[in-house]
């Protein structure tokens, strides 16, 4: 992944400058140990899924699929990048000129965030989905946290924000508003059971 990584940063003239973590799964997290250390750059993670950088485990299910393929590879034992920067809600960031906003948006995880780029864009992670939200039933996950998010902190923001999602394609906050059922009234209220 190292190598993957390393020719596009080249190719384009890149230099990266830091890695910001919207959560703690270890489908978001597997490189960065060897690349915050390759490039000596942070990592930046909320604290409630710091421990997650170093024990992946502890989100993940004892019989489930990405542990045993885990296990199956000889990959077992992770740790911290020698770098690790903790961020809070609210948490204003300027990274390479751009300003950030860290949103606390647990539900997937305790500690996962949202981080909001010069108020035109959302780096959703995977709180929120074009059409749909991030898994709630894991280890280190909650349907009422969930729900609080989704309430307090997704409704909140404005139609134009460009939402990134951590896996599929773009969308908008609006879009997702309109179209989402995890946004409307009968999930939010708990009558979808």
């Amino acid at each position: 992944m190292l190598e993957r990584i390393r020719k596009v940063l080249e190719k384009e003239n890149l230099k990266p400058i830091a890695a910001i973590l919207t959560h703690g799964h270890l489908d978001h997290t597997y490189s960065i140990y060897p690349v915050s250390d390759h490039y000596q750059i942070p990592a930046l993670i909320h604290q409630s899924d710091r421990a997650l950088l170093a024990d992946p485990w502890r989100a993940l299910r004892p019989d489930g699929e990405l542990r045993a393929l885990m296990s199956k590879l000889g990959t077992t034992n992770f740790v911290e990048p020698a770098e690790v920067q903790v961020v809070a809600d609210g948490q204003k960031v300027e990274i390479a000129g751009m300003h950030l906003e860290m949103i606390h948006s647990p539900g997937h995880t305790k500690g996962s965030i949202m981080i909001q780029v010069e108020n035109e864009h959302l780096i959703s992670g995977d709180t929120l989905f074009a059409g749909g939200i991030g898994r709630y039933d894991l280890p280190t996950s909650s349907p009422a946290a969930m729900l609080t998010t989704l309430r307090e902190k997704v409704l909140t923001l404005a139609d134009e924000l460009i939402v990134h999602p951590g896996h599929g394609g773009q969308t908008t906050i609006g879009r997702e508003r309109k179209s989402n059922p995890y946004l409307r009234e009968e999930f939010l209220n708990g009558k979808w059971s």
